[in-house]
């Protein structure tokens, strides 16, 4: 259908209520300034937005509002004499405030920027806010890793800092946390690690009960490098995770992050009230000292039946210099047969690549003296990861390489359980916790 609404009367009723008419749909929303000019962006009374094609819009007005009278924001103001805390804004869902006035979300970088998302901070602690970068999590890698660990560091060794939070997005939270854990090494007070699934102007946003329950973890005596979010569907408590055994295991439930072969650090309730359920390290009076390394050779592959054991080629013609393969089983893939890997891998361990196994199941600890394959494997030199999550393998490898060219060196430091990536027992009850 050719489009008979101008596009004069699309931009006056950007940032108004609208209802939109298709062909056999109707959408009734906040109109929101689009990237694409042949889109309109529509927000939904649920949260989610939506982009509508300009030429199958039949028909488009405004919804009078009851209130026109504009909304009066309470301001809420910073108490100087409650404990500081770093509050670091990379990006993410979190760090970000909605604006009522086009619909848009922008990041924050204020105090009473933090204050006005979680009022209850008011009473807990003082922001002092740190912005290095803003970035969606899949963009932040390595570069932004190092980055960050040495504002922690600096800000660690700040006497008025009791602790610091980290506001990140869910999607690879658990790579910055095992990343930070590795590049930090031993603290003298918490690193808390937090996120939101949902945004702060939905009804179930998470980021109030993650924000508040991370304010606590921070005034904590748990000197660790930890993910503190919601625990369960409900907004009742949070869970506090080690940086080296969490993982996000769901795309949009707000209880998304889970221990992976470990008990939580810690319960955190709203009321400030921890209870704690594995060792841990600490609050303490040493400095802290980053080591911001990380070798970029580095891979992880997921090995999967009828994989052929060419793509090795590509690691071995670029030069890499690690590879931690996600292996079946108790650390099984195939040595016999048309893709039989077993050469392949002889070939890459000779050039000089750290070739390491770590569990696909994610839950259990590889084993390779079980099963004769495991045996064969083992004995050309793959280093078996027992519980290692395949993610914290990948990140450790990197900054393992990135501390010593020594081959040898690496495979002990590999093997070496250095920020509790190893779980000193597994109990089945810790399975799905």
């Amino acid at each position: 259908m050719e489009q008979q609404i101008s596009e004069e009367k699309f931009n006056k009723l950007i940032g108004k209520k609208v209802k939109i008419v298709l062909e056999k749909q109707e959408f009734c929303g906040l109109m929101l300034e689009s990237y694409d000019p042949t889109l309109v962006l529509l927000k939904l009374e649920n949260g989610y937005n939506i982009g509508i094609e300009k030429n199958k819009i039949k028909e488009i007005k405004e919804i009078p509002q009851e209130k026109t009278e504009p909304v009066k924001i309470t301001e809420i103001k910073v108490k100087e004499d409650l404990p500081e805390v770093a509050i670091i804004v990379t990006g993410g869902t979190i760090s970000c405030k909605i604006d009522y006035k086009t619909g848009a979300v922008k990041p924050v970088s204020k105090p009473e920027d933090i204050i006005a998302i979680t009022p209850k901070l008011a009473e807990i602690i003082k922001p002092v806010v740190v912005a290095p970068f803003l970035l969606l999590s899949e963009n932040i890698a390595a570069q932004e890793w190092k980055k960050l660990a040495l504002v922690i560091e600096k800000n660690l060794n700040k006497k008025n800092i009791k602790g610091v939070i980290v506001l990140a997005g869910t999607d690879t939270l658990h790579y910055i946390a095992a990343a930070l854990s590795f590049m930090l090494g031993k603290l003298n007070k918490p690193v808390v690690l937090t996120c939101s699934q949902r945004s702060i102007d939905r009804g179930s946003s998470d980021a109030v009960l993650n924000l508040t329950c991370s304010a606590h973890a921070a005034l904590s005596d748990i000197a660790e490098v930890m993910i503190v979010s919601h625990a369960t569907t409900s907004d009742n408590f949070c869970f506090a995770l080690r940086g080296t055994k969490a993982r996000k295991m769901h795309t949009s439930r707000r209880d998304t992050f889970r221990p992976i072969n470990a008990r939580p650090l810690a319960v955190i309730h709203e009321n400030g009230k921890i209870e704690t359920y594995d060792s841990y390290n600490k609050r303490n009076e040493g400095k802290v000292k980053a080591v911001p390394v990380f070798e970029d050779r580095v891979a992880l592959l997921k090995w999967h039946p009828n994989l052929s054991p060419k793509i090795l080629d590509f690691f071995i013609k670029n030069k890499y210099k690690g590879l931690v393969i996600e292996a079946v089983g108790l650390g099984h893939i195939a040595v016999s047969g048309k893709f039989s890997w077993l050469k392949k891998l002889r070939e890459t361990i000779n050039k000089g690549i750290v070739v390491c196994f770590a569990p696909q199941t994610l839950y259990g600890r590889l084993d390779p003296f079980v099963y004769a394959t495991g045996r064969e494997l083992e004995k050309i030199g793959i280093l078996f990861l027992k519980d290692m999550l395949p993610e914290t393998a990948f990140v450790k490898l990197g900054w393992v390489l990135g501390k010593t060219k020594s081959i040898e060196k690496v495979k002990k430091l590999m093997l070496e359980n250095l920020a509790g990536e190893f779980a000193r027992h597994i109990s089945e009850k810790d399975f799905l916790v």
